[in-house]
């Protein structure tokens, strides 16, 4: 019996988890929409080829790799890929190295969110 209601327990949090994790996501992304203009200009000006097509490409992974994760579809797939967004957008958005003060630590603080994020994404991939 209470096996069986930890387990339950367990099942239930994982879900939320998915639900927060994928929601967190696709809610970035769909905000990225609204901010595309200096997102790209940001991504330019890192020397990313092609900012735009990036930037979009970008937008659509986060919204499409987020929604699988809330419907529990192909999971590690669409965790693998947020990853790797991750990897790469984390230090071109949180560049703390070229930053003072408090802008300095606002990055920080993106930065170690992000790499707190990977660890909840390898959780997920762990878990799926």
């Amino acid at each position: 019996m209470a096996t069986d209601i930890i387990l339950a327990g367990a099942e239930s949090a994982a879900v939320a988890g998915r639900l927060l994790l994928g929601g967190a996501f696709a809610f970035a992304g769909l905000r990225n929409i609204v901010n595309r203009s200096l997102l790209a200009s940001l991504i330019g000006a890192r020397r990313v080829p092609l900012p735009a097509v990036t930037l979009w490409l970008g937008i659509v992974l986060q919204i499409i790799a987020g929604l699988m994760i809330v419907c529990g579809t192909k999971v590690s797939l669409a965790a693998l890929m947020l990853l790797a967004f991750l990897v790469a957008a984390t230090p071109m958005f949180n560049n703390f190295w070229d930053h003072q003060g408090p802008d300095r630590a606002n990055r920080i603080n993106g930065f170690v969110a992000n790499i707190a994020i990977a660890g909840g994404i390898l959780g997920l991939i762990g878990q799926a």
